[in-house]
């Protein structure tokens, strides 16, 4: 068997990161075993589907990197697909119109309400042996019903949950075809998923409620049962369910933070996924590693403290003209002009060591581009009148020689010589009046990444 999983997004929205974390644990499972992972487009909702949402799944998923072997397909696209197999099974007998008004089946929960009952459509327009039906009233357009078995269980043995087992005396007669024609959900996703010769199916335990009307729909149609597995939720710092309501849910949004794909990737899998005590790992590994076991059955915690430790730490291996790449269009962003990518990626190894994110780095190498005003208390502080000689001297000596950062490493040094000054006396000094700030990687190596004329500037006040 050749192993084929998938994602299947509804374009109402962004990518949400559990639907992301998904989306790995499906591509993952299925380059493990050399399978195929599919994209399907679930767009039936047609009043709050758009365009935009499609093109932000297709960019989240490339930028994450998780590359799909088939599709995207669309489900709206299918609907021929869908009625024919509605037809098939109206005259196989496991699926009936209704021609119940809203109004009707608002009176038929209202009495079972009343009853203490469960709620739940009562099969009144269910062909039955020897039961005649009413003529269908005019002007109601029906929907399709599906004929749910009445009586036994159904029973699948979950991937992450383990066994679970509902009677179908718990289960209605689920509505499988709109009156517009547009099929729901549960049904058009078994369809899909038969057609597509899907085999596991990786999604949110909030489907599991779902499964036991598609396990029977596939068995009605003789089709082949994809496994299922139901991750759980993720929860965000509050404890409550990771929503938008609450902070960053979606990709693009952590991307336009400055995080980097292969750091999300990273925490995203560790969020209901382990292997060992491994905390840190590449997308090979855990392709390598991901069976399909050591999933988690309970909510993981969304740490935004941990993330930025994860990112920091794949920030720290990046190759630094890729990080040149992303601090210029960083800093594009901000109306910052820096076109010279090497210079950029000299910058970015000096200072990548003490971010989390690209944007701190931005952050860092904005300074070498625009004019920066150093706070008075930190002036006072440190470019006092004991050190203040020692800067013009400085300057004078940076006005005439090789621009580099040993030749500048020398001139501090004889400086300092001459005006009896140590170093942690100048290098504040230098820090706050060059880079507005007290405290940067060494003083040399960062006056080495401005342009001479821009130091000397920056100096000439004191």
């Amino acid at each position: 068997m050749t192993v084929r999983t998938r994602i299947a997004p509804s374009p109402t929205g962004f990518l949400h990161l559990g639907t992301a974390r998904t989306a790995l644990y499906s591509w993952a499972y299925a380059r493990h075993h050399g399978g195929q992972f599919v994209l399907r487009i679930e767009d039936t909702d047609v009043a709050r589907s758009t365009q935009d949402s499609v093109q932000q799944i297709l960019d989240s998923m490339a930028w994450l990197g998780l590359e799909y072997d088939e599709g995207p397909f669309y489900q709206m696209q299918r609907l021929e697909r869908y009625h024919a197999v509605v037809e098939q099974m109206i005259a196989a007998g496991t699926a009936y119109r209704c021609y119940c008004t809203p109004e009707e089946l608002d009176a038929m929960r209202e009495a079972q309400r009343a009853r203490g009952e469960k709620t739940r459509y009562d099969g009144r327009w269910r062909p039955r042996l020897g039961r005649k039906l009413p003529p269908p009233p005019e002007g109601v357009k029906p929907v399709v019903r599906f004929a749910n078995p009445e009586d036994g269980i159904v029973h699948w043995d979950d991937l992450v949950k383990g066994p679970i087992s509902i009677s179908n005396e718990e289960i209605d007669d689920l509505i499988i075809l709109r009156p517009d024609g547009v099929p729901t959900y549960n049904f058009a996703v078994v369809i899909d998923d038969w057609d597509m010769k899907i085999t596991h199916v990786f999604r949110g335990d909030e489907h599991i409620n779902n499964t036991p009307w598609q396990i029977n729909i596939f068995r009605a149609l003789g089709a082949p049962l994809p496994k299922f597995g139901h991750c759980p939720i993720i929860l965000g710092d509050d404890g409550l369910k990771l929503s938008k309501r609450r902070g960053a849910v979606s990709v693009t949004a952590y991307q336009e933070l400055g995080y980097l794909p292969e750091a999300m990737l990273n925490y995203l899998a560790r969020l209901g996924w382990s292997h060992g005590d491994d905390e840190l790992f590449t997308r090979e590994q855990m392709v390598q590693w991901f069976d399909g076991s050591h999933l988690a059955k309970s909510p993981a915690q969304w740490d935004p403290a941990k993330l930025a430790w994860v990112n920091a730490h794949w920030l720290k291996q990046a190759d630094d003209g890729r990080l040149a790449a992303l601090v210029q269009q960083q800093l594009g962003t901000r109306g910052v002009a820096a076109g010279d990518l090497e210079h950029l990626a000299r910058a970015s190894a000096l200072f990548k060591d003490r971010c989390t994110t690209v944007v701190e780095l931005a952050d860092w190498i904005e300074m070498v581009f625009v004019d920066v005003k150093p706070r008075d208390e930190e002036l006072a502080a440190h470019v006092t009148d004991a050190v203040k000689p020692a800067v013009r001297t400085l300057r004078d000596r940076l006005a005439s020689i090789d621009w580099d950062k040993g030749t500048i490493a020398a001139a501090m040094k004889e400086t300092l010589t001459a005006h009896g000054l140590k170093m942690p006396q100048l290098a504040p000094a230098l820090r706050v009046l060059v880079c507005g700030r007290a405290q940067t990687p060494s003083i040399d190596a960062v006056l080495a990444l401005f342009p001479r004329e821009t130091v000397l500037a920056r100096l000439q006040h004191v």
